[in-house]
């Protein structure tokens, strides 16, 4: 009973740290966007989370974790509707798993669900109406991120693998679930009003950089729940290695885009640097419990280079995202996963192609999926807003309220 409450507690507060990241994504958001758009902004983080975990707990939770049946293929099943804790003999089941019970389970991963909206928000920011992506939202957190879930975590077919696919803590199933669904938006949106101009790539520079400063530290933080959680219990020799191998990469991460960004651009970019810490997180993700020192820096490392072409790239492929989400969450995501099969205790040649069904299945679910909604969104409410919204600001057409009353600064 005291190692169980010993778990519990610790999942909680890794559960609470998660929650904590939230604030990350809004801080970091708004920073690196103009300060027009700053409540619609933080207006769709709340209701991501909100929402997010009403859904969860009505749908998603039991689609995500139905219980696939020996025989069958994992592919979907559904439990039925609503949370309902196992019960032995009348009273609740504390046997339900030995690192924490039926509630914190629920309340841990439900902090995961919202998150991949939260990355498409950051991608199509300053542009899209508010109404068709609360539905986008609504669609993509309640079904396809538990369904993407399901298929490892849930013991689907991805699973059952001969070699199982590896992801520890989503570095497939929360960042590129999020991550796809980032780069169809962004392609059927289109850039933002200005910036490119002549063939030429114009830069839009954020209006609070120290906000958005602060939202990397906080999800670095957050991070210590995030991947820290996921050993699913308190086992002091597995959570102390994930923490260390989570903020070694983070650091490599940030470095090398730091340096990689200076060699080619001539200049100290924190905003690459602060990428590049993100970069890192996102890529030791996938295999945080099975990496050694040197692997950790390594994956790190490559993840921070990857950064900085994956975010020119995607501008010289005229996509917009204003806060580098594609490159972030889908590029460094996708490294991640593919790198279990490289680095650390699994590495091996059959892992690297369970790695590589994987990403293949979440691409076909999310592009498919994230394609089908968007794109009957635009063709029937539309899911961009005027150009004339667009250049006075979101903020006032969709809220009627501005986020400094008190500060006006002419911007474009």
């Amino acid at each position: 009973m005291e190692i169980l409450t010993t778990n519990n507690v610790w999942m909680m507060i890794c559960t609470a740290l998660v929650f904590f990241m939230h604030l990350g994504f809004a801080f970091l958001e708004i920073g690196l966007t103009r300060q027009k758009n700053t409540i619609n902004i933080l207006f769709k983080n709340i209701f991501i989370i909100t929402v997010g975990l009403l859904l969860y707990s009505l749908i998603g939770f039991n689609l995500m974790y139905p219980g696939f049946a020996e025989d069958a293929i994992g592919i979907i099943a559904f439990s039925g509707f609503g949370l309902e804790a196992p019960i032995k003999s009348g009273v609740l089941d504390l046997s339900y798993n030995k690192g924490y019970t039926y509630w914190t389970d629920f309340l841990f991963q439900g902090m995961f669900a919202a998150t991949a909206a939260t990355i498409v928000s950051g991608a199509v920011a300053e542009r899209m109406k508010l109404g068709p992506f609360i539905i986008f939202t609504i669609l993509y957190v309640g079904f396809i991120y538990p369904l993407a879930g399901s298929w490892k975590w849930g013991g689907g077919f991805l699973d059952k693998l001969s070699t199982p696919f590896y992801d520890f803590a989503g570095s497939s199933i929360v960042h590129s679930v999020g991550g796809w669904a980032a780069l169809v938006a962004v392609c059927l949106l289109g850039p933002r009003i200005g910036k490119f101009k002549n063939g030429m790539i114009q830069a839009i520079p954020g209006h609070n950089i120290p906000i958005a400063t602060a939202g990397v530290l906080i999800l670095w933080l957050g991070w210590f729940g995030f991947n820290g959680g996921s050993v699913l219990s308190a086992d002091p020799t597995a959570t102390s290695l994930t923490l260390v191998t989570t903020c070694l990469a983070a650091a490599a991460g940030g470095v090398l885009s730091f340096i990689t960004s200076t060699v080619l651009y001539k200049n100290y970019d924190l905003t690459m640097f602060l990428n590049g810490i993100l970069g890192g997180l996102v890529g030791i993700t996938a295999g945080a419990d099975q990496m050694g020192v040197l692997d950790a820096i390594s994956i790190g490392a490559i993840s921070g280079i990857i950064v900085v072409f994956a975010v020119s790239g995607i501008d010289r492929l005229k996509l917009d995202d204003p806060v580098g989400a594609i490159a972030v969450h889908l590029v460094c995501g996708t490294w991640g996963t593919l790198a279990v099969g490289i680095f650390g205790n699994l590495a091996s040649w059959e892992q690297f192609l369970s790695q590589c069904i994987g990403i293949v299945a979440y691409a076909i679910l999310c592009i498919s999926s994230s394609y089908f909604i968007i794109f009957t969104l635009k063709k029937t409410i539309g899911i961009r807003v005027s150009e004339r919204e667009e250049l006075e600001g979101l903020d006032k057409f969709e809220h009627g309220i501005n986020a400094y009353p008190d500060f006006r600064l002419n911007e474009n």
